[in-house]
């Protein structure tokens, strides 16, 4: 088992909360007003120098004792997000995170929790510390998004994913442990989101064409006149 270096997590960790919190900030903008490059910029930079405060006076101290160290995807994802909002894409997250993609980060942290938890006890986590378990998995991985990134199919988010692994296998950064490269529970509790957020909108697309399916309702011609034949009076003519 190989740890990082401590002033490799030290520097790791300012960047990625830097690049966290300018993600959270330009996704806050509204939709309907466009972020010109430069408050894009200064935006970045602002976080990157709140971020680079020294000891408790920066807020990454204090989110490192809540969350640790956030993992390499989720940094890259919100570079993802920030790369979005630069080229001019309204909100820059609406290819930031997949379906596809939370489906699989929702499974399989779903499973590493339950399993750090003993309600599956089969060692899961402490398995990426291991240096067999955790390069080929890593091996495996990096493969995959290669094959992704060929075939144009989520190129982003495969990019993505090949800068958290190749971070990890160069610096072995955040933690030295390969779930903790790839998943993080901020980026877990995005997954549950996005899946949330899809499921509610099919279900209000239910619901609207069944609404406009309804039949109007018909005229009722008034008893006096059904019994001597006469047809219903309306308005409009004909």
């Amino acid at each position: 088992m190989a740890l990082p270096e401590l002033s490799w997590q030290f520097v790791y960790a300012r960047l990625a909360w830097a690049l966290i919190l300018a993600a959270l900030v330009a996704g806050a903008w509204p939709a309907a007003w466009r972020l010109p490059r430069p408050a894009l910029a200064a935006i970045g930079a602002a976080c990157l120098l709140l971020m680079a405060l020294p000891g408790a006076a920066s807020p990454a101290w204090h989110l490192g004792l809540a969350f640790q160290y956030p993992s390499g995807l989720l940094a890259a994802l919100c570079l993802v997000r920030l790369h979005g909002r630069w080229r001019g894409a309204p909100g820059g997250a609406a290819g930031a995170m997949p379906l596809g993609l939370a489906a699989l980060l929702a499974a399989t942290g779903t499973v590493l929790y339950l399993d750090a938890f003993g309600l599956l006890a089969r060692g899961l986590y402490y398995a990426g510390f291991g240096p067999a378990f955790a390069a080929l998995l890593a091996m495996l991985l990096a493969l995959a998004c290669l094959a992704a990134v060929v075939r144009g199919r989520g190129r982003s988010q495969a990019c993505a994913a090949l800068g958290a692994l190749l971070l990890f296998s160069l610096a072995r950064l955040p933690t030295g442990n390969l779930w903790d490269a790839l998943l993080d529970p901020l980026l877990w509790g995005w997954a549950l989101l996005t899946l949330g957020a899809a499921a509610l909108r099919a279900l209000l697309r239910r619901r609207t064409p069944a609404q406009s399916a309804q039949p109007a309702p018909q005229q009722q011609q008034l008893p006096a006149l059904r019994s001597a034949g006469a047809e219903p009076f309306s308005p409009i003519k004909e």
